[in-house]
């Protein structure tokens, strides 16, 4: 059996001079004692998978609300193609493989429920702004369990960093920093032919020309160029080429899937109940469930409530919005 050293040691021995090592980690905020068969990065993995906000992304929207379908994407579906995507290039790359699954998966702990115009509406709502990066690094850090998850401070660096202006710190974060892209714009496609918002002779073709007539050969034409264009290097990149043509295609999506295609018509109601939902709760602390009036007493309660209302699934906040706004019928008490 290979005790945590072990594991430790063979890293030393396979792994990049690039990659990230466990015995050369920043560490966790808080000190504790390391796990006599687990590394540290495979213990930030598996907390991850075992709380309670990496479960709930499986009823968070991807791209369209609530669609009626089995096999449309979520946001956990989402980070589970991100992660084996990333993995993939992490093990051709000698990358840390514990490190990139643990960013992967935990990267989008933080986003809201219906998508991307969740957190639009959050971000208007709330007074110091809201960025779904910086609340997955929140969720890690202190929402979730009694005092968050005390993760590492690479890990935190790549679920922080995998979008915005800034670089992760690792090649294991900046490897799902592009691998996210990867997937979304490839899985995004898929559900926009299947629900009819594409069909196939609209997707652009040079772009298709150059990547892919299939979702398969388009997956392979990106990881298989970023491997190569990455490989003993000390930054994650795709070559030029490549890149433009992926910054095109995304562009694309953008014009005629994400803003304004029709699936995104609920989108405005979705926004209707967030903000009614926001200005409800922040007026009215009887309606919080104790977690989230005690966390009101620590961080202030307008925080509290964007908290609490990220952290909700697209199904619970219609259930709350119900229970709160929709009036039930009379029932007489005598029988």
């Amino acid at each position: 059996m290979r005790r945590r050293r072990q594991l430790e040691e063979l890293e030393v021995e396979m792994l990049s001079p690039h990659a990230s090592l466990n015995i050369k980690s920043r560490g966790r905020e808080r000190e504790e004692p390391p796990c006599e068969f687990r590394t540290a990065y495979q213990r930030d993995r598996d907390r991850i998978i075992h709380s309670k906000a990496f479960r709930r992304l499986k009823h968070k929207t991807q791209v369209f609300i609530a669609p009626e379908g089995d096999h449309y994407r979520t946001r956990l579906t989402h980070t589970l193609e991100v992660s084996q995507i990333a993995r993939t290039a992490a093990r051709a790359l000698h990358l840390n493989e514990d490190l990139t699954e643990a960013i992967a998966l935990g990267h989008d702990l933080g986003h809201t429920p219906f998508g991307h115009a969740g957190e639009e509406i959050l971000n208007e709502l709330f007074p110091g702004g809201f960025k779904h990066n910086e609340q997955s690094l929140r969720v890690v850090d202190l929402l979730e369990g009694e005092a968050g998850l005390n993760l590492t401070w690479e890990v935190r660096d790549g679920i922080l960093k995998h979008t915005g202006s800034d670089l992760p710190c690792t090649l294991e974060g900046q490897l799902v920093r592009i691998c996210d892209r990867i997937a979304y714009i490839n899985h995004d496609i898929d559900d926009a032919l299947r629900g009819g918002i594409l069909t196939p002779g609209q997707l652009p073709t040079e772009e298709i020309a150059c990547l892919g007539e299939t979702g398969s050969q388009r997956l392979h034409t990106m990881i298989s160029n970023l491997i190569e264009n990455s490989w003993e290097k000390q930054v994650i990149m795709m070559s030029d080429s490549v890149a433009r043509v992926v910054d095109s295609l995304r562009r694309f999506l953008f014009e005629r899937v994400y803003i304004g295609s029709a699936a995104k018509n609920e989108e405005q109601k979705a926004k209707f109940v967030m903000t009614t939902l926001y200005q409800r709760l922040i007026k009215s602390e009887e309606t919080l469930p104790p977690d989230a009036l005690k966390q009101s007493f620590q961080y202030g309660m307008e925080r509290a409530v964007c908290d609490y209302i990220a952290g909700m699934t697209d199904r619970y906040i219609i259930a709350v919005y119900e229970e709160l706004f929709i009036p039930k019928p009379w029932k007489d008490g005598s029988r």
